[in-house]
Protein backbone atom coordinates (compact mmCIF):
# COMPACT_ATOMS: atom_id res chain seq x y z
CA UNK A 1 0.00 0.00 0.00
CA UNK A 2 3.34 2.25 0.60
CA UNK A 3 4.07 1.30 -2.59
CA UNK A 4 1.30 2.41 -4.11
CA UNK A 5 0.23 5.80 -2.46
CA UNK A 6 4.10 6.37 -3.61
CA UNK A 7 3.70 5.59 -6.94
CA UNK A 8 0.59 7.78 -7.07
CA UNK A 9 1.95 11.04 -5.58
CA UNK A 10 4.95 10.84 -7.84
CA UNK A 11 2.54 10.36 -10.51
CA UNK A 12 0.78 13.30 -9.39
CA UNK A 13 3.97 15.41 -9.43
CA UNK A 14 4.85 14.78 -12.72
CA UNK A 15 1.34 16.15 -13.94
CA UNK A 16 1.77 18.98 -11.89
CA UNK A 17 5.56 20.01 -13.29
CA UNK A 18 3.83 18.81 -17.06
CA UNK A 19 1.22 21.50 -16.34
CA UNK A 20 3.44 24.02 -15.49
CA UNK A 21 6.15 23.54 -18.26
CA UNK A 22 2.95 23.32 -20.74
CA UNK A 23 2.01 26.79 -19.40
CA UNK A 24 5.74 28.06 -19.51
CA UNK A 25 5.72 27.40 -23.21
CA UNK A 26 2.36 29.39 -24.30
CA UNK A 27 3.60 32.28 -21.78
CA UNK A 28 5.56 35.45 -24.20
CA UNK A 29 9.43 35.52 -23.93
CA UNK A 30 10.55 37.01 -20.66
CA UNK A 31 11.23 40.58 -21.20
CA UNK A 32 13.62 42.73 -18.46
CA UNK A 33 11.87 45.57 -17.36
CA UNK A 34 12.12 48.61 -19.58
CA UNK A 35 12.81 51.27 -16.90
CA UNK A 36 16.03 48.61 -15.58
CA UNK A 37 16.95 48.41 -19.40
CA UNK A 38 16.92 52.26 -19.52
CA UNK A 39 18.61 52.75 -16.54
CA UNK A 40 21.49 50.08 -17.33
CA UNK A 41 21.66 52.17 -21.03
CA UNK A 42 21.88 55.42 -19.57
CA UNK A 43 24.35 54.58 -17.11
CA UNK A 44 27.27 52.89 -19.67
CA UNK A 45 26.01 55.77 -22.16
CA UNK A 46 27.17 58.22 -19.52
CA UNK A 47 30.21 56.54 -18.89
CA UNK A 48 31.82 55.94 -21.70
CA UNK A 49 30.69 60.24 -22.58
CA UNK A 50 32.89 60.33 -19.12
CA UNK A 51 35.53 58.48 -20.25
CA UNK A 52 37.36 61.00 -22.28
CA UNK A 53 37.47 63.47 -19.65
CA UNK A 54 38.42 61.17 -17.19
CA UNK A 55 41.60 60.48 -19.38
CA UNK A 56 42.22 64.32 -19.36
CA UNK A 57 41.52 64.85 -15.65
CA UNK A 58 44.06 62.31 -14.39
CA UNK A 59 46.94 63.86 -16.89
CA UNK A 60 46.02 67.28 -15.88
CA UNK A 61 46.07 66.38 -12.06
CA UNK A 62 49.45 64.77 -13.23
CA UNK A 63 51.15 66.98 -15.08
CA UNK A 64 50.06 69.94 -12.90
CA UNK A 65 50.59 68.69 -9.73
CA UNK A 66 53.54 66.69 -10.08
CA UNK A 67 56.93 69.03 -10.79
CA UNK A 68 59.00 65.91 -11.18
CA UNK A 69 57.02 64.11 -14.02
CA UNK A 70 56.61 67.28 -15.68
CA UNK A 71 60.60 67.91 -15.98
CA UNK A 72 60.83 63.76 -16.77
CA UNK A 73 58.41 64.73 -19.80
CA UNK A 74 60.08 67.72 -21.19
CA UNK A 75 63.41 66.67 -20.40
CA UNK A 76 64.01 64.91 -23.61
CA UNK A 77 63.00 67.79 -25.39
CA UNK A 78 67.10 69.53 -24.73
CA UNK A 79 68.28 67.01 -27.41
CA UNK A 80 65.58 67.12 -29.80
CA UNK A 81 66.56 68.31 -32.98
CA UNK A 82 64.15 70.94 -33.67
CA UNK A 83 63.81 72.03 -30.10
CA UNK A 84 67.80 72.79 -30.25
CA UNK A 85 67.72 74.76 -33.91
CA UNK A 86 64.49 76.91 -33.09
CA UNK A 87 66.94 77.53 -29.25
CA UNK A 88 70.21 78.34 -31.54
CA UNK A 89 68.02 80.41 -33.78
CA UNK A 90 66.73 82.77 -30.92
CA UNK A 91 69.72 82.91 -28.95
CA UNK A 92 71.69 84.03 -32.42
CA UNK A 93 69.12 86.63 -33.00
CA UNK A 94 69.36 88.05 -29.05
CA UNK A 95 72.75 88.18 -29.51
CA UNK A 96 73.58 89.61 -32.50
CA UNK A 97 71.23 92.71 -31.33
CA UNK A 98 73.80 93.23 -29.22
CA UNK A 99 76.64 93.59 -31.16
CA UNK A 100 77.63 96.45 -33.14
CA UNK A 101 79.07 95.47 -36.42
CA UNK A 102 81.35 98.44 -37.52
CA UNK A 103 83.19 98.58 -34.53
CA UNK A 104 83.62 95.22 -33.75
CA UNK A 105 87.54 94.44 -34.99
CA UNK A 106 87.85 97.88 -33.37
CA UNK A 107 87.01 96.58 -30.14
CA UNK A 108 88.71 93.62 -30.13
CA UNK A 109 92.12 93.83 -28.21
CA UNK A 110 95.30 93.77 -30.73
CA UNK A 111 96.74 90.26 -29.89
CA UNK A 112 93.37 89.02 -30.51
CA UNK A 113 92.71 90.89 -33.71
CA UNK A 114 94.44 87.79 -36.06
CA UNK A 115 92.12 85.36 -34.33
CA UNK A 116 89.16 87.23 -34.76
CA UNK A 117 90.11 88.25 -38.26
CA UNK A 118 90.82 84.32 -39.30
CA UNK A 119 87.74 83.55 -37.24
CA UNK A 120 85.54 85.74 -39.34
CA UNK A 121 87.36 85.49 -42.40
CA UNK A 122 86.64 81.58 -43.35
CA UNK A 123 82.86 82.71 -42.87
CA UNK A 124 81.98 84.67 -46.11
CA UNK A 125 82.74 87.99 -47.61
CA UNK A 126 79.77 89.91 -45.76
CA UNK A 127 80.49 91.28 -42.12
CA UNK A 128 77.20 90.72 -40.93
CA UNK A 129 76.81 87.04 -42.35
CA UNK A 130 79.76 86.25 -41.05
CA UNK A 131 79.92 87.19 -37.65
CA UNK A 132 75.95 85.57 -37.82
CA UNK A 133 77.18 82.10 -38.73
CA UNK A 134 80.10 82.47 -36.41
CA UNK A 135 77.40 83.24 -33.04
CA UNK A 136 75.14 80.29 -34.93
CA UNK A 137 78.05 78.20 -34.73
CA UNK A 138 78.55 78.54 -31.11
CA UNK A 139 74.53 78.68 -30.16
CA UNK A 140 74.86 75.48 -31.55
CA UNK A 141 77.59 74.28 -29.75
CA UNK A 142 75.87 75.18 -26.64
CA UNK A 143 72.45 73.62 -27.41
CA UNK A 144 74.09 70.10 -28.29
CA UNK A 145 75.99 69.84 -25.28
CA UNK A 146 75.12 68.60 -21.87
CA UNK A 147 75.29 72.35 -20.12
CA UNK A 148 72.05 72.54 -22.21
CA UNK A 149 70.65 69.75 -20.84
CA UNK A 150 71.01 70.67 -17.08
CA UNK A 151 69.86 74.13 -18.28
CA UNK A 152 66.66 73.14 -19.74
CA UNK A 153 65.79 70.75 -16.92
CA UNK A 154 66.40 73.41 -14.14
CA UNK A 155 64.73 76.15 -16.45
CA UNK A 156 61.77 73.95 -17.03
CA UNK A 157 61.55 72.85 -13.26
CA UNK A 158 61.30 76.65 -12.58
CA UNK A 159 58.77 77.66 -15.63
CA UNK A 160 56.26 74.45 -14.02
CA UNK A 161 54.41 77.11 -11.75
CA UNK A 162 54.02 79.16 -15.22
CA UNK A 163 52.24 75.78 -16.29
CA UNK A 164 49.90 75.53 -13.63
CA UNK A 165 49.19 79.39 -13.87
CA UNK A 166 48.26 78.38 -17.57
CA UNK A 167 45.97 75.60 -16.80
CA UNK A 168 44.41 76.08 -13.75
CA UNK A 169 44.33 79.82 -13.19
CA UNK A 170 46.31 80.03 -10.60
CA UNK A 171 48.06 83.65 -10.12
CA UNK A 172 50.46 82.28 -7.09
CA UNK A 173 54.05 81.86 -7.98
CA UNK A 174 56.85 83.85 -8.97
CA UNK A 175 56.14 82.66 -12.84
CA UNK A 176 53.61 84.15 -14.36
CA UNK A 177 51.74 84.07 -17.67
CA UNK A 178 53.03 86.57 -20.60
CA UNK A 179 50.64 87.29 -23.30
CA UNK A 180 48.80 84.08 -23.32
CA UNK A 181 52.39 82.55 -23.37
CA UNK A 182 54.55 80.19 -21.05
CA UNK A 183 58.05 80.83 -21.75
CA UNK A 184 61.45 79.62 -20.91
CA UNK A 185 64.25 82.31 -20.46
CA UNK A 186 67.32 81.69 -22.18
CA UNK A 187 69.45 83.62 -20.18
CA UNK A 188 72.12 80.97 -19.00
CA UNK A 189 72.28 79.75 -22.65
CA UNK A 190 73.16 83.27 -24.23
CA UNK A 191 76.07 83.15 -21.26
CA UNK A 192 77.54 80.09 -22.56
CA UNK A 193 77.68 81.29 -26.00
CA UNK A 194 79.15 84.95 -24.55
CA UNK A 195 81.30 82.33 -23.13
CA UNK A 196 82.69 80.02 -26.07
CA UNK A 197 82.62 83.07 -28.39
CA UNK A 198 85.42 84.94 -26.37
CA UNK A 199 87.09 81.69 -25.99
CA UNK A 200 87.13 81.57 -29.53
CA UNK A 201 88.80 84.78 -30.43
CA UNK A 202 85.64 87.21 -30.29
CA UNK A 203 86.38 88.96 -26.97
CA UNK A 204 84.15 92.28 -27.34
CA UNK A 205 80.99 89.45 -27.11
CA UNK A 206 82.44 89.77 -23.25
CA UNK A 207 80.89 93.59 -23.72
CA UNK A 208 77.59 91.65 -24.13
CA UNK A 209 75.21 92.68 -21.70
CA UNK A 210 72.75 90.08 -19.76
CA UNK A 211 69.92 89.14 -22.25
CA UNK A 212 66.69 87.91 -21.30
CA UNK A 213 65.05 86.61 -24.32
CA UNK A 214 62.15 83.71 -24.25
CA UNK A 215 61.23 80.12 -25.51
CA UNK A 216 58.00 79.61 -25.86
CA UNK A 217 57.17 76.48 -24.09
CA UNK A 218 52.95 76.82 -24.41
CA UNK A 219 51.05 79.79 -26.54
CA UNK A 220 47.69 80.35 -27.05
CA UNK A 221 45.21 82.95 -27.55
CA UNK A 222 42.51 80.87 -25.48
CA UNK A 223 44.27 80.31 -22.72
CA UNK A 224 41.95 82.58 -20.78
CA UNK A 225 38.92 80.57 -22.06
CA UNK A 226 39.98 76.91 -20.73
CA UNK A 227 41.72 78.04 -17.68
CA UNK A 228 38.05 76.84 -15.83
CA UNK A 229 37.44 73.62 -17.51
CA UNK A 230 41.34 73.15 -16.41
CA UNK A 231 40.96 73.70 -12.93
CA UNK A 232 38.01 71.66 -12.99
CA UNK A 233 39.77 69.06 -14.44
CA UNK A 234 42.46 69.07 -12.03
CA UNK A 235 40.25 68.88 -9.09
CA UNK A 236 38.34 66.15 -9.96
CA UNK A 237 41.60 64.40 -10.64
CA UNK A 238 41.35 60.34 -10.61
CA UNK A 239 38.05 60.57 -9.18
CA UNK A 240 36.21 61.39 -12.18
CA UNK A 241 38.06 58.42 -14.19
CA UNK A 242 36.55 56.21 -11.41
CA UNK A 243 33.39 57.43 -11.64
CA UNK A 244 33.64 56.48 -15.28
CA UNK A 245 34.17 52.77 -14.28
CA UNK A 246 31.75 52.45 -11.64
CA UNK A 247 28.77 53.96 -14.11
CA UNK A 248 29.41 51.26 -16.70
CA UNK A 249 29.82 48.60 -14.19
CA UNK A 250 26.11 49.55 -12.31
CA UNK A 251 25.23 49.78 -16.04
CA UNK A 252 26.39 46.00 -16.91
CA UNK A 253 24.88 44.67 -13.23
CA UNK A 254 21.43 46.08 -14.18
CA UNK A 255 21.65 44.69 -17.66
CA UNK A 256 19.22 41.65 -18.22
CA UNK A 257 22.01 40.02 -20.93
CA UNK A 258 25.38 40.85 -18.89
CA UNK A 259 27.72 39.52 -21.53
CA UNK A 260 26.55 41.31 -23.97
CA UNK A 261 26.11 44.34 -22.45
CA UNK A 262 30.09 43.84 -20.98
CA UNK A 263 30.82 43.45 -24.63
CA UNK A 264 29.28 46.44 -25.96
CA UNK A 265 30.74 48.52 -22.86
CA UNK A 266 33.92 48.02 -23.28
CA UNK A 267 34.51 48.34 -26.95
CA UNK A 268 32.32 51.69 -26.12
CA UNK A 269 34.62 52.97 -23.68
CA UNK A 270 37.70 51.91 -26.04
CA UNK A 271 35.79 53.66 -28.70
CA UNK A 272 35.43 56.88 -26.70
CA UNK A 273 39.06 56.65 -25.93
CA UNK A 274 39.33 56.59 -29.19
CA UNK A 275 37.96 59.14 -30.34
CA UNK A 276 40.06 61.71 -27.67
CA UNK A 277 43.34 60.38 -29.55
CA UNK A 278 42.03 61.45 -33.07
CA UNK A 279 41.25 64.82 -31.78
CA UNK A 280 44.21 65.34 -30.11
CA UNK A 281 45.38 64.36 -33.28
CA UNK A 282 43.25 67.41 -34.80
CA UNK A 283 44.11 69.81 -32.33
CA UNK A 284 47.69 69.72 -32.52
CA UNK A 285 47.10 70.11 -36.45
CA UNK A 286 44.57 73.74 -35.35
CA UNK A 287 47.04 74.20 -32.26
CA UNK A 288 50.18 75.04 -34.90
CA UNK A 289 48.30 77.05 -37.43
CA UNK A 290 47.27 79.25 -35.02
CA UNK A 291 50.76 79.94 -34.05
CA UNK A 292 52.65 82.87 -35.30
CA UNK A 293 55.40 82.94 -37.47
CA UNK A 294 57.88 84.40 -34.60
CA UNK A 295 57.30 80.91 -33.35
CA UNK A 296 59.23 77.81 -34.16
CA UNK A 297 56.37 74.91 -35.76
CA UNK A 298 58.60 72.30 -35.58
CA UNK A 299 60.10 73.22 -31.83
CA UNK A 300 56.02 73.70 -31.06
CA UNK A 301 55.66 70.37 -32.25
CA UNK A 302 57.84 68.79 -30.57
CA UNK A 303 56.71 70.35 -27.14
CA UNK A 304 53.48 69.75 -27.82
CA UNK A 305 54.07 65.93 -28.63
CA UNK A 306 55.92 65.57 -25.79
CA UNK A 307 53.48 67.12 -23.09
CA UNK A 308 50.85 65.05 -24.42
CA UNK A 309 52.95 62.01 -24.64
CA UNK A 310 51.62 60.07 -21.15
CA UNK A 311 48.27 61.33 -22.32
CA UNK A 312 48.47 59.37 -25.76
CA UNK A 313 49.87 56.49 -23.70
CA UNK A 314 47.36 56.06 -21.39
CA UNK A 315 44.55 56.15 -24.39
CA UNK A 316 46.25 53.62 -26.36
CA UNK A 317 46.21 51.64 -22.90
CA UNK A 318 42.13 52.12 -21.95
CA UNK A 319 41.69 51.27 -26.04
CA UNK A 320 43.56 47.85 -25.93
CA UNK A 321 42.14 47.28 -21.96
CA UNK A 322 38.53 47.22 -23.66
CA UNK A 323 39.35 45.45 -26.29
CA UNK A 324 40.91 42.64 -24.36
CA UNK A 325 37.95 42.74 -21.60
CA UNK A 326 35.60 42.60 -24.70
CA UNK A 327 37.60 39.48 -26.19
CA UNK A 328 37.63 37.95 -22.95
CA UNK A 329 33.73 38.18 -22.20
CA UNK A 330 33.34 37.12 -26.14
CA UNK A 331 35.18 33.80 -25.33
CA UNK A 332 33.94 33.12 -22.00
CA UNK A 333 30.00 33.16 -24.01
CA UNK A 334 28.00 30.87 -25.58
CA UNK A 335 28.46 31.41 -28.95
CA UNK A 336 29.57 28.90 -32.04
CA UNK A 337 33.28 30.71 -32.35
CA UNK A 338 33.80 30.74 -28.89
CA UNK A 339 32.88 27.46 -28.53
CA UNK A 340 34.90 26.64 -30.91
CA UNK A 341 37.83 28.01 -29.35
CA UNK A 342 37.31 26.98 -25.67
CA UNK A 343 37.69 23.18 -27.38
CA UNK A 344 40.79 23.77 -28.95
CA UNK A 345 42.52 25.30 -26.33
CA UNK A 346 40.85 22.21 -23.60
CA UNK A 347 42.25 20.15 -26.70
CA UNK A 348 46.10 21.57 -26.72
CA UNK A 349 45.78 20.94 -23.07
CA UNK A 350 44.45 17.49 -23.03
CA UNK A 351 47.48 16.77 -25.36
CA UNK A 352 49.82 18.39 -23.36
CA UNK A 353 49.00 16.68 -20.58
CA UNK A 354 48.97 12.64 -22.33
CA UNK A 355 52.65 13.76 -23.36
CA UNK A 356 53.44 14.24 -19.75
CA UNK A 357 51.46 11.35 -18.96
CA UNK A 358 53.36 9.63 -20.88
CA UNK A 359 57.20 10.94 -19.59
CA UNK A 360 55.98 10.06 -16.50
CA UNK A 361 55.15 13.06 -15.03
CA UNK A 362 53.16 13.11 -11.84
CA UNK A 363 51.31 16.70 -9.80
CA UNK A 364 50.66 14.57 -6.99
CA UNK A 365 48.22 15.99 -4.37
CA UNK A 366 48.64 18.99 -5.86
CA UNK A 367 46.85 18.16 -8.77
CA UNK A 368 43.71 16.93 -6.70
CA UNK A 369 43.63 20.53 -4.84
CA UNK A 370 43.78 22.24 -7.68
CA UNK A 371 40.67 20.07 -9.57
CA UNK A 372 38.58 20.47 -6.11
CA UNK A 373 39.37 24.14 -6.20
CA UNK A 374 39.75 25.54 -9.84
CA UNK A 375 36.99 27.76 -9.62
CA UNK A 376 37.83 29.88 -6.25
CA UNK A 377 41.80 29.09 -8.09
CA UNK A 378 40.02 30.90 -11.37
CA UNK A 379 38.94 33.96 -9.31
CA UNK A 380 41.98 34.32 -7.57
CA UNK A 381 43.86 34.67 -10.40
CA UNK A 382 41.62 36.97 -11.82
CA UNK A 383 41.39 39.69 -9.00
CA UNK A 384 45.43 39.42 -8.80
CA UNK A 385 45.69 40.51 -12.18
CA UNK A 386 43.49 43.32 -11.48
CA UNK A 387 45.04 44.37 -8.21
CA UNK A 388 48.69 44.05 -10.54
CA UNK A 389 46.58 46.20 -13.11
CA UNK A 390 45.28 49.01 -10.45
CA UNK A 391 49.19 49.18 -8.36
CA UNK A 392 50.69 49.43 -11.49
CA UNK A 393 52.38 52.92 -11.37
CA UNK A 394 50.87 54.35 -15.25
CA UNK A 395 49.91 51.16 -17.38
CA UNK A 396 50.23 51.25 -20.72
CA UNK A 397 48.82 48.83 -23.27
CA UNK A 398 51.75 46.51 -23.78
CA UNK A 399 51.35 46.36 -19.45
CA UNK A 400 47.50 45.25 -20.03
CA UNK A 401 48.90 42.33 -23.18
CA UNK A 402 51.24 41.20 -20.57
CA UNK A 403 48.39 41.20 -17.83
CA UNK A 404 46.67 39.40 -19.66
CA UNK A 405 48.91 36.64 -21.24
CA UNK A 406 50.62 36.06 -18.10
CA UNK A 407 46.71 35.18 -16.89
CA UNK A 408 46.19 32.96 -20.01
CA UNK A 409 49.65 30.90 -18.97
CA UNK A 410 47.70 30.74 -15.25
CA UNK A 411 44.60 29.32 -16.90
CA UNK A 412 46.41 26.91 -18.64
CA UNK A 413 48.68 25.86 -16.04
CA UNK A 414 45.01 25.32 -14.19
CA UNK A 415 43.60 23.47 -16.29
CA UNK A 416 46.50 21.31 -16.88
CA UNK A 417 46.71 20.73 -13.22
CA UNK A 418 43.12 20.03 -12.64
CA UNK A 419 42.07 18.23 -15.98
CA UNK A 420 44.90 15.53 -14.53
CA UNK A 421 43.29 15.65 -11.04
CA UNK A 422 39.76 15.05 -12.80
CA UNK A 423 41.96 11.74 -15.06
CA UNK A 424 43.03 10.49 -11.34
CA UNK A 425 39.84 10.72 -9.71
CA UNK A 426 38.21 9.26 -12.99
CA UNK A 427 40.46 6.96 -14.77
CA UNK A 428 37.61 5.38 -16.93
CA UNK A 429 36.42 8.51 -18.26
CA UNK A 430 40.53 9.53 -19.21
CA UNK A 431 41.51 5.86 -20.75
CA UNK A 432 39.45 3.52 -19.39
CA UNK A 433 42.51 1.93 -17.56
CA UNK A 434 43.41 2.47 -13.72
CA UNK A 435 46.00 5.17 -12.82
CA UNK A 436 49.38 4.30 -13.11
CA UNK A 437 50.26 5.86 -10.27
CA UNK A 438 49.55 8.63 -7.30
CA UNK A 439 49.07 12.10 -9.09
Amino acid sequence: MADEGNQSEIAALRARIATLEAQAAKRPGHRPPRLRSFLSALLIVIGCVLAPLGIVAAWTADIVGDTDRYVSTVAPLASDPDVQAAVANRVTGAVMEHIDLPSLLEGVAPDQRPLAQKALGKLGDGLEGAVRSFVHDKAEDVVSSQAFETIWTGANRTVHTALVSALTGNKEGAVQIKNDSVTLDLAPVIEQVKTRLVDAGLGVAAKIPQIHTDFTILRSDDIGRVKTGFRLLELVGVWLPILAVVLVVAGVLLAAHRRRTLIASALGFALAALILGIALTVFRTVYLNALPDTVSQPAAASVYDALVRFLRITIRMVVVLGVVLALAAWLSGPGRYATVVRQAWHSGIAATRASADRAGLRTGPVGVFVGRHRRWITWILVAAAVVAFVLWPHPTGWVVVGLALALLFAFAVTDFLAEDAQDAEHPAAAGGGPPVGPR
